[in-house]
């Protein structure tokens, strides 16, 4: 499926630049807003029966109290980006969060890469039916999404091999998008190149670093050279537009196809078991719901001393809510803190932003005694969505 129709095949970065400001964008935002579908609004003007009415009520209760806690978490003390008043956005349904537009218009949703990258795959998983929109970079992405430019972004942030995928943790800390989903996406790699080449001809292949890592015992055997490139399908667009002759790329079967590449070797990676879990930001946070397995991810930050981490950690343990995940970033303008009188004069601790995932809903009433608590003696903390976990694999 073509990543994009015509006049929006380029990367964003490419194409931010003809785009006119975010502010000639609004008015096809406020028209939609009149139409009744301003991001997909929660809600219906319709009739409604009364166990309707009661479930609306029900929903719009939990909602309230979810998003009240959430606005109070964002104004704990902490790195933080000010938006206009105007540009608070409106929660989605976790229905809506995962369909397309009900009005028959496509998503525009931006991936990191050229067409035949996996996080191409992604989006489509993702939002199915969906216009993929590739960006060069993952700030691109983030950016397209605050601009208007795209509707969501789909980018991968741990990859059962490789591990986190650092930037883009970063990248959720400066910016203000919401984690409405998530989509697991089992990575095959192939060795690729041009018509007529034979592994014996190879010097060279290149790829994206985590790729060459996640294939490293089958290069080594074949005893190529390694080269990183920005991403698995930009190596096969190169091989292939420079018709390279001593060269190959690790990328997917569906880069070969769209590239016109020969698959030289199927399923290279050292381990079968190679998954990378992405996830899906919109401007629109997500309605919580308790029907359905949900996750909830937050970032926080802590007073240095000893046991504060455990301590922060036991305000899931003692209500048994299970974490599934938790990250550590340095925390940005405070690498080092002010020396003391302890340590002569020298700095000697580093601050941190912790990211936490754990297996609650934020409109479970258990998770929000949660948050409270961790509230109270954190020095910083934000929900950064909650969401319905994804338990499909491809």
């Amino acid at each position: 499926m073509a990543a994009s129709t015509a006049g929006s095949s380029l990367p964003l970065r490419s194409r931010v630049s003809r785009e006119s400001s975010p502010l000639n964008h609004r008015p096809s935002v406020a028209r939609a807003a009149r139409d009744g579908r301003p991001g997909q609004l929660v809600g219906s003007l319709s009739m409604a029966s009364p166990k309707e009415e009661s479930n609306r009520v029900g929903a719009r209760n939990r909602l309230s109290q979810a998003l009240e806690l959430n606005k109070a978490f964002e104004g704990s003390r902490g790195e933080h980006v000010h938006m206009d008043a105007h540009l608070f956005p409106k929660p989605l349904s976790s229905v809506q969060s995962s369909n397309p537009n009900t009005d028959g218009s496509r998503l525009r949703v931006a991936y990191q890469g050229v067409r035949g990258a996996y996080s191409e795959a992604a989006a489509e998983k993702a939002y199915p039916n969906c216009e993929a929109v590739p960006c060069e970079q993952f700030d691109t992405a983030f950016q397209a999404v605050e601009k208007w430019l795209v509707d969501r972004a789909v980018l991968p942030i741990e990859n059962s091999l490789g591990g986190s995928i650092h930037r883009n943790y970063d990248l959720l800390i400066r910016h203000r998008l919401h984690i409405v989903g998530e989509v697991k996406l089992a990575v095959k790699h192939c060795l690729l190149a041009n018509h007529g080449v034979e592994i014996g001809d190879l010097k060279r292949v290149l790829s994206h670093p985590q790729a060459l890592a996640q294939c490293e015992h089958t290069l080594t055997k074949i005893g190529l050279v390694r080269e990183e490139v920005d991403d698995t399908a930009g190596a096969a667009k190169h091989v292939a537009f420079h018709d390279l002759k001593d060269a190959g790329a690790v990328a997917s079967a569906a880069a070969a196809k769209i590239y016109d590449l020969n698959i030289l070797a199927k399923d290279i990676q050292d381990d079968s078991d190679n998954v990378t879990r992405f996830l899906m930001l919109a401007r629109e946070p997500i309605i919580p719901g308790t029907d359905m397995p949900f996750k909830t991810s937050i970032v926080f930050s802590l007073e240095e001393g000893p046991g504060v981490l455990f301590k922060a950690l036991a305000v899931f343990a003692l209500r048994k809510i299970n974490l599934t995940k938790i990250e550590s970033r340095p925390l940005r303008k405070r690498t080092l803190r002010t020396p003391d009188d302890t340590n002569n004069g020298a700095p000697k601790y580093f601050d941190y932003h912790f990211y936490v995932d754990f297996e609650a809903s934020m409109a479970d009433v258990n998770a929000q005694n949660a948050l409270r608590h961790l509230n109270e003696f954190a020095t910083s903390l934000r929900v950064l969505g909650s969401y319905l976990v994804d338990t499909t694999m491809i």
